[in-house]
C-alpha cells in the first residue's frame, strides 16, 4: 500500500528526478512537475494527498501556488521548500495556511517524516467527515459516530425503530451513549417537532420525583403555592427518556407501569387523571434481570419497557472506533475553544487502543478535549498511564525527561535539529523520529545538514 500520493513542484529539473527516485524507493506515489502552472492544473484533474512545492520559482513561485491550492483545495495540504533565507517567507506562508515548510538542503529522513503526518492528517479529516456523514439526523444534534460492524448494525436499528411510536429501552454500561441513542430515536421520529425531556432517575430523590415527574397541584404540600406540570406534561408530543431506571424505587416503578399502560397521570395532590400524549424510552446500565432476581426491579414493568430493546456495546467491544471517535472529540473540541487543530501522534492512538475504557465513550472524548486543549500530560502528546495512587508511572516520566531535554537543545541550537542531535549525542535521523513520535513539530524546529 502506497504511503501517500504526493504532487511534486521544482524548477530544478537535477532535484526534482532525486527527489522523486527516493519518494517512490520510500513507498510513495508521485506526480512530479518542473512548472507550477502545469502541477496546478495535475492537482484539478487528480486527488493528491499532499503537494510539496519549492518557493523561489520563475513564473508562478510557491507562494502563488500555495494560495491556488487553497482556493481550489483547501482540504490538501501544503509543504513548502525554503533556501536558508526564505525561512521568514514560509513562516508567513504558514500563516496563510501551508501544512509546514522545510529547508534546503534538506534531510531525507526528514522530509518522509513531514509527508506521513500531512498525509495521516489529511486521511484521518477525511475519514471523521466521512464518519459524520453516516448518520444525518434531522434538527441537527450530536451524530452516533463508529464504523464498526457493531455501530453500523445499532445505526440501522435506530432508523428502523425511529417512525414507531413504540418504547424502547436502550442498555448499555455507563458513558456508552445511551443518552445519545435515545435523542437519535427521537429526532429521527415523528415526535421530532416534540420535546425530548430527560430525566436521571438516580440524581432525582424518591421525596421529589412523584412531583417533579407527574407534577403537583396547589397546596399539595408546603411551598406548593401555584399549580405545576411534571415532566411527563412538559413532554406532551414528545419524548421521555427515563435514564438509569434500574435506580427508581419499586413504589415509583408501579405508577410508571400505570403511565406506560395507560397513558395517563395523577398529579400529586390531585384526584383526576390527565392524558398524556409521549413516547417512552428508558436506559439501564444492563438487562436488569440481576435487578429482578434480587427484588429490586418490577418483572411486569421490565416486561412493558422491554417489549422492544438496543443493546449498545462497549468501546472496548469496538476498539476499531476508538481513533476515529478520539480525532472527532478532538476536532469539536478546538473548534469550540478556538483551538488549533492538533494531529493525533500514532504512538498516542495506538495507546488508545490498548487502553480498557471503563467509562466508554464518554471517558474517550474527556481525553480528547484535554489533548485538543494541550492539557495531556508534559506536552508528550500521548497519553499518560497513572500508577495507584495517581502518579505517573517510570516509561512515563522518562518520556516527559526525555521531552525536556530534546526542547531544551533544539531551543539551544536555534531550531537546528542536526546540530540539536549533536549535542544530544544521538543520529539525526533518531533525534527526527523522537520528534514525530512525541509530536514536537513545531515553529522553532529546522532541519538541516550543516
Amino acid at each position: 500500500m502506497s504511503r501517500g500520493h504526493v504532487l511534486l513542484v521544482d524548477d530544478d529539473r537535477d532535484l526534482l528526478k532525486a527527489a522523486t527516485g527516493w519518494l517512490e524507493v520510500s513507498g510513495f506515489s508521485v506526480t512530479a512537475h518542473h512548472r507550477p502552472e502545469e502541477a496546478y492544473q495535475q492537482l484539478l484533474r487528480s486527488e493528491p494527498d499532499v503537494v510539496v512545492s519549492d518557493i523561489r520559482m520563475p513564473g508562478i513561485d510557491g507562494m502563488t501556488l500555495l494560495n491556488s491550492v487553497i482556493k481550489a483545495r483547501r482540504d490538501i495540504p501544503v509543504i513548502l521548500m525554503t533556501g536558508h533565507g526564505d525561512v521568514t517567507l514560509a513562516v508567513k506562508a504558514m500563516k496563510q495556511g501551508a501544512e509546514d515548510f522545510i529547508e534546503k538542503p534538506y534531510d531525507a529522513e526528514y522530509l518522509l517524516s513531514v509527508l506521513d503526518k500531512a498525509v495521516e492528517k489529511r486521511r484521518m479529516k477525511r475519514e471523521i467527515a466521512r464518519l459524520q456523514g453516516l448518520v444525518q439526523e434531522e434538527g441537527g444534534g450530536p451524530q452516533i459516530v463508529g464504523d464498526s460492524p457493531a455501530m453500523r448494525a445499532l445505526r440501522s436499528r435506530v432508523a428502523m425503530l425511529a417512525d414507531v411510536d413504540i418504547d424502547v429501552l436502550i442498555i448499555g454500561e455507563t458513558g456508552s451513549g445511551k443518552e445519545l441513542v435515545a435523542q437519535a430515536l427521537h429526532r429521527q421520529g415523528r415526535r421530532r417537532a416534540g420535546p425530548f425531556v430527560a430525566i436521571n432517575c438516580a440524581a432525582l430523590p424518591e421525596s421529589i420525583f412523584e412531583s417533579e415527574v407527574f407534577g403537583h397541584a396547589k397546596g399539595a404540600f408546603t411551598g406548593a403555592l401555584s399549580d405545576r406540570d411534571g415532566k411527563f406534561e412538559y413532554a406532551a408530543g414528545g419524548t421521555v427518556f427515563l435514564d438509569e431506571i434500574e435506580s427508581m424505587p419499586l413504589t415509583l416503578q408501579a405508577k410508571i407501569l400505570r403511565v406506560l399502560q395507560e397513558r395517563v397521570i395523577e398529579r400529586l395532590g390531585e384526584n383526576r387523571l390527565r392524558p398524556v400524549d409521549v413516547r417512552v424510552i428508558a436506559g439501564a446500565k444492563s438487562d436488569l434481570s440481576g435487578e429482578i432476581a434480587a427484588g429490586r426491579f418490577r418483572e411486569d414493568l421490565f416486561y412493558r419497557l422491554a417489549t422492544v430493546d438496543i443493546r449498545i456495546p462497549p468501546l472496548r467491544q469496538r476498539r476499531e472506533d476508538i481513533g476515529l471517535l478520539f480525532s472527532h472529540f478532538a476536532s469539536l473540541a478546538a473548534h469550540r475553544y478556538g483551538r488549533a487543530e492538533r494531529t493525533v501522534p500514532v504512538a498516542l492512538m495506538a495507546r488508545l487502543q490498548q487502553e480498557e475504557w471503563g467509562g466508554n465513550v464518554r471517558e474517550l472524548k474527556a481525553r480528547a478535549e484535554r489533548f485538543a486543549l494541550g492539557l495531556d500530560e508534559q506536552g508528550t502528546g500521548k497519553a499518560a498511564q497513572t500508577g495507584p495512587h495517581g502518579e505517573l508511572t517510570l516509561p512515563d516520566r522518562l518520556a516527559a525527561y526525555e521531552v525536556q531535554l530534546i526542547r531544551a537543545a533544539i531551543d539551544e541550537h536555534d531550531g537546528n535539529t542536526a546540530r540539536a542531535a549533536a549535542s544530544l549525542g544521538i543520529p539525526h535521523r533518531t533525534l527526527n523520529e523522537k520528534i514525530a513520535r512525541y509530536g514536537l513539530r513545531g515553529s522553532r524546529e529546522k532541519s538541516s545538514d550543516l
